[in-house]
Parts: C-alpha cells; sequence; structure tokens
C-alpha cells in the first residue's frame, strides 16, 4: 500500500450480501480497525433491494463508511460500471475481492451450452473484466486482487456442470495475472473455500447424520464458517501478506489432502468400511 493510501482504504466485495460475502467485508472492516486505518466498503450485489441496503446500514454501523452497487456481472458494461461507480464514491481502491459466482447441477454429457456459459461468465470472465477495470486504480495505490474459487477447482466434483473447470480456471487467471501485473505493484491471489456453512449450505448441516457425516470427513474435525473464510482474505489484502502473490490458499480443514486417506486397506484404514 502506497504512503496516498496509507490512512485510508477502499475494498470492493462482489456477492456482498452473501454468507461469505458479507463475513468477507466485515473481516475487512475488523482489520482495518485493529490496524487503526479508516476504510470504504463497497458493496457490490446482482440487484438492488433490501438485502443489499440492509448490509449496507450494517457496514456502516460496523464502522465503515460503506456504499451499495449492483448490476448483472455477466454483462461486460457492467462490470466496468460497477468499479467506475465504486472509485466515484469512495476513491481508489486497495482491495478488489471477487467473491460472486454460480454453481448448478448437472451432467457434462448433456449439460446444455448456456449453463456452462453462465458458469464461466459469472465465475471466471467477470473476474478478468472487474480486474480490467480496476487495474489503473489498484496500480495507484499498489493494491490488491482476491478472486474466490473452490476446493472443486482442485478436485474434479462430478455432476456439478461447469463448476470445477470455472473455478480451476479461475485459479490459473489468479495466478496469470499475478505475474502480468506484479511490476505495477499489484497482487493477485485466490482463496479456495471448502465444505462452508452458510446461509445457502444451511439446509444440509440442519440434518444432523448430513451434518456428521461430513464433518467426519475433515482432519480438523469442523465444518468451516464463513468467518475462515473473510479472516483469509482479510489476510491477503492485508500489509501482512506483502510478499504474497500467485498463490491459491486452499481453506478447507485439510480435507483436500485427506482423500487417500479415506481408501479402505491403506495403512490405518480398514480394509472393510461399514
Amino acid at each position: 500500500m502506497t504512503t496516498s493510501t496509507a490512512n485510508r482504504r477502499h475494498a470492493v466485495v462482489t456477492g456482498a450480501p452473501g454468507g461469505i460475502g458479507r463475513g468477507i467485508c466485515f473481516a475487512l472492516i475488523e482489520q482495518s480497525q485493529r490496524d487503526g486505518v479508516a476504510i470504504h466498503v463497497t458493496a457490490a450485489a446482482s440487484r438492488p433491494g433490501d438485502r443489499l441496503d440492509r448490509l449496507v446500514d450494517e457496514l456502516r454501523s460496523a464502522g465503515a463508511t460503506a456504499t451499495g452497487v449492483a448490476g448483472d456481472l455477466t454483462d461486460p458494461a457492467c462490470c466496468a460500471a460497477i468499479v467506475r461507480q465504486a472509485i466515484d464514491e469512495g476513491g481508489d481502491l486497495t482491495a478488489l475481492v471477487c467473491n460472486a459466482g454460480a454453481s448448478g447441477p448437472g451432467r457434462l454429457a448433456d449439460l446444455p451450452t448456456a449453463q456452462w456459459d453462465r458458469t464461466f461468465d459469472l465465475n471466471v470472465r467477470a473476474v478478468w473484466l472487474l480486474a480490467q477495470s480496476a487495474r489503473p486504480s489498484l496500480a495507484r495505490t499498489g493494491g490488491s486482487i482476491t478472486a474466490i474459487a473452490s476446493m472443486s477447482g482442485h478436485l474434479p466434483h462430478p455432476g456439478y456442470g461447469a463448476y470445477s473447470a470455472a473455478k480451476a480456471a479461475l485459479v490459473m487467471l489468479c495466478r496469470q495475472l499475478a505475474q502480468e501485473w506484479a511490476a505495477d505493484g499489484i497482487r493477485v491471489n485466490s482463496v479456495s473455500p471448502g465444505m462452508i456453512r452458510t446461509p445457502l449450505t444451511e439446509a444440509a448441516y440442519e440434518d444432523e447424520e448430513t451434518h456428521r457425516g461430513r464433518r467426519v470427513l475433515v482432519p480438523l474435525g469442523r465444518i468451516g464458517t464463513v468467518d475462515d473464510i473473510g479472516a483469509t482474505v482479510a489476510f491477503l489484502a492485508g500489509t501482512g501478506a506483502a510478499y504474497i502473490t500467485g498463490q491459491s490458499i486452499v481453506v478447507d480443514g485439510g480435507i483436500s489432502d485427506h482423500m487417500l486417506g479415506l481408501i479402505p486397506g491403506r495403512p490405518g484404514r480398514p480394509a472393510v468400511v461399514d
């Protein structure tokens, strides 16, 4: 962060009203307060309305200045407009957090082309377009970009349409941006959540059998929270990560690396599992 932004920060967070997006917004505010730095949060949503308005009010109550913007990130003109409006209202950006995304079930053998395209447009192309628009501002502040990928971008997720392919592409997009824009002082990283309890996934975890079945797969013994993701994003956007770029941080309690350990008959595992 350059001297001109040493006493102020401005973060744009897409998908802000959702569980993870909301957690990221508050984590960025808490970090700034610990650092004694004022922060403006631009909360971006797919549409205007009470949900976005309530979030902006809550961010202000938490100690930030905040504004809300809305638009369809699959529309290139909207991506540029969101960044432009954010800068007009909050000044140069010090952090762009691309959290908005979409997934949907489907087998690749008969997946509709429109579903494939929308998954890539929102999860990958929108991040590239937002980054393009934000680049001059981030270069002025020595800012950062953090994109929310998924453990599904590191491991194939059968039956989940284009999601794994799109998130894998997003991880590589961030790595390439990190290389191309390092000379501008812009750091680019991605965060890949594992199983996280959010309002969107709450129905699964309300069922105790499902909750336990998932929890026992995680080496750390619990399902992740939005705070786990928010804290990681805040770290990557902060001065403590000033020498970190081009990385994909997997925040999954160890489950991705645990998969081989679940195979029956391997050392420490019974040959037959009830």
